[in-house]
């Protein structure tokens, strides 16, 4: 059943969701499923309540998922259906995982529609694994593969078909030993496989950008376009095909250890990247944009990173509010 948002209510008599945080949404919909697998203990029971009062939104979130639940119970809806299979799946499986995901659609989104009018990144929001801005977390695959996670990056798992998507942000990915099966990514733009490489993926505006440091990395476009990238090799992929590789940087993935590396690097390439590490905005005056970084610089203070920056360029940094800096020339 299609649902629509008609002045505030979405068709059916269900209830138009509240705007809270996908992340949320998610939890709300993990409490349902938790509290109707059986005979909830005490203790859960005192921990959701303690969720629900934690946040307004938790409570909102909550609220939205018991009366959509209540109202689809019993008439054979994809809502009902969605909740059933998470309750019977096993607990921390990925079956579980699936099903929660999907029932957080159906319920907050209508099964795909953009809740209050506006668009939701509940692909990125809904994955497996995230990180928050200036985070960065390892992971171990089931074959022994390391996927260290940049900041402000989304990951779906799928470890029987050893394959992961890569939904927002950056991954650098280690193997070791031999394989029978091939590890997969997946991306907007491109399907990558490997044996045994190391090798990073990127996610940038309308491209996948892949660099290959031990090993190959087969690289597939969405256009049918096919490459074998060997190492020291870098691409970058987009709905057109695959760009000739250039030589890959391996400083690019000094963020692994916590570390921005700026060789000969232009100012306002620098000041990017090192927004990627904090909130708000660093601008960037054109009359020093073509200033040239060197150094390294630990990314888990931006603040200090940028008193460097002012302290061998000829730039001084202004903080108009904590959200938004300023690099411009000095004087």
């Amino acid at each position: 059943m299609l649902l629509r948002r008609r002045g505030g209510v979405m068709a059916a008599g269900v209830p138009a969701p509240p705007q809270v945080a996908p992340a949320i949404a998610r939890r709300a919909v993990e409490w349902l499923v938790e509290l109707q697998a059986g005979q909830p203990s005490a203790e859960l029971r005192e921990a959701w309540q303690r969720w629900r009062a934690a946040h307004p939104d938790h409570e909102r979130a909550w609220r939205h998922v018991e009366s959509t639940h209540a109202h689809w119970r019993g008439l054979g809806s994809p809502v009902a259906a969605a909740a059933a299979q998470a309750v019977l799946s096993r607990p921390g499986s990925a079956g579980r995982r699936q099903a929660v995901k999907a029932l957080a659609l159906l319920v907050f989104t209508g099964g795909g529609l953009a809740a209050g009018g506006t668009a939701l990144p509940w692909d990125t929001w809904l994955a497996d694994e995230r990180t928050g801005i200036g985070e960065r977390r390892t992971l171990r695959l089931a074959d022994g593969s390391a996927v260290t996670l940049n900041g402000d990056s989304a990951l779906d798992i799928d470890t029987s078909l050893h394959r992961v998507r890569l939904a927002e942000g950056e991954m650098l990915v280690t193997m070791r030993g031999a394989r029978l099966l091939p590890l997969t990514v997946e991306t907007p733009h491109a399907t990558l496989r490997a044996l045994g490489a190391r090798f990073a993926v990127r996610l940038l505006d309308g491209a996948t950008r892949v660099s290959a440091f031990d090993g190959a990395v087969d690289v597939l476009a969405g256009s049918g376009a096919y490459l074998r990238l060997a190492a020291g090799r870098r691409t970058d992929v987009t709905p057109g095909g695959i760009a000739v590789p250039v030589a890959a940087d391996e400083a690019t993935t000094a963020w692994a250890d916590g570390m921005l590396i700026g060789a000969g690097m232009r100012l306002d390439e620098f000041l990017a990247e090192v927004a990627r590490y904090r909130r708000g905005t660093i601008a960037c005056d054109p009359a020093v944009a073509g200033l040239r970084v060197a150094g390294t610089y630990p990314l888990a203070d931006t603040d200090r990173v940028l008193r460097a920056i002012a302290a061998v360029l000829p730039v001084e940094v202004r903080y108009f509010t904590r959200y938004y800096v300023a690099v411009r020339p000095r004087g």
